[in-house]
Order: C-alpha cells, then sequence, then structure tokens
C-alpha cells in the first residue's frame, strides 16, 4: 500500500477557493467511485494550513487522483507554502486504510 502525506499552507485570500477547488476532486472521486483510493483532506486550526493524507495499492491509482481535473488547478500559485509531499512507511495502525 503507497501513502503520502501532503502539507501545505495557501495565501488568506485564497482559501475558499482552495475549498472549492478541493471539493471539486471529491466530486470527481465520487464520480469515478474507485474503491481503492482512500483521501482526506484537512483543513487546520489555522484556517489557511492544509493536509492532504492518500493511500493507493499502485501507481496506477494514485495516478486517477492526480488525474482529477481540480487537482490540476494552479496549486502553486495559492500557494504562501507550497506542497510539501511526503510518502509514509507505516510503523503500526488500528483500523486504519
Amino acid at each position: 500500500m503507497m501513502r503520502v502525506l501532503v502539507t501545505y499552507k495557501v495565501k488568506a485570500d485564497r482559501v475558499a477557493e482552495n475549498e472549492e477547488l478541493v471539493r471539486a476532486v471529491y466530486a470527481e472521486l465520487h464520480a469515478i467511485g474507485d474503491p481503492d483510493i482512500h483521501y482526506a483532506t484537512f483543513k487546520k486550526e489555522d484556517g489557511v494550513s492544509f493536509v492532504h493524507f492518500a493511500s493507493f495499492p499502485s501507481k496506477e491509482k494514485q495516478a486517477i487522483l492526480s488525474g482529477c481535473a481540480a487537482f490540476q488547478a494552479d496549486l502553486k500559485d495559492r500557494c504562501e507554502i507550497p506542497p510539501s509531499p511526503a510518502p509514509l512507511t507505516e510503523v503500526g495502525s488500528v483500523n486504519f486504510v
């Protein structure tokens, strides 16, 4: 299982736009309906920092997410701190996908 954590901070005046694009990614993923894609997005307490967690069984499944139209939008232009993807290696978990 491949897992990745992505963190970034958007410009304060672009938070609503970022949230709208994140929701568009989820709408596209729901339409695709692939049960092998596990993906979650969270906004931190500061209101401008976002954390994305994704889990895939293969690079092919990962490509489905990265191929979403809204996922391709100008994220770097919206960011104060650009995305920092970090592959994760599981050490232990309970009921976690």
